[in-house]
């Protein structure tokens, strides 16, 4: 019975640890992000409510932002809004629907596409990773 309840009590408190050793990373763009989005030159975003949310008084020369938030956090935006950093802010949230369905594709293409001519100007400019390489195969050829 010792054995037993040591082995609950060592699988609990090394559950947390474990637990806290394991990060999950997503970024803009990708499906289950939260957070800010830049919304120009997007589709225009359908919205969760219409009007802003402002929890804390905002500065109206300032731009709103807009967000995609989890579930609930919209409705109980002002426990949420210090993890976003947006309390003094005018807050529209984007439903999860549309940044799925339109955001992400374009953000991913638009960001694709750079990344790909960042490395053809990158190795054009000679500082590719496999440039070496490819020239002493370029010259074995041509001989």
């Amino acid at each position: 019975m010792k054995r037993l309840l040591f082995a609950v009590v060592l699988a609990a408190a090394a559950g947390p640890a474990l637990a806290a050793d394991v990060a999950l990373s997503v970024s803009i763009g990708q499906p289950g992000f939260y957070g800010r989005l830049d919304i120009a030159g997007y589709p225009q975003p359908q919205l969760i409510y219409r009007q802003p949310i402002i929890v804390e008084q905002a500065a109206p020369s300032r731009r709103p932002i807009y967000l995609n938030v989890p579930p609930g956090h919209a409705k109980n935006w002002r426990k949420h809004c210090r993890a976003y950093k947006a309390c003094g802010e005018r807050v529209y949230f984007v439903q999860n629907s549309w940044y799925q369905r339109e955001y992400v594709p374009q953000y991913q293409e638009r960001h694709n596409h750079r990344r790909e001519e960042y490395r053809r100007k990158h190795k054009e400019n000679g500082h590719g990773k496999y440039d070496k390489h490819d020239k002493h195969d370029n010259q074995g050829r041509d001989h």
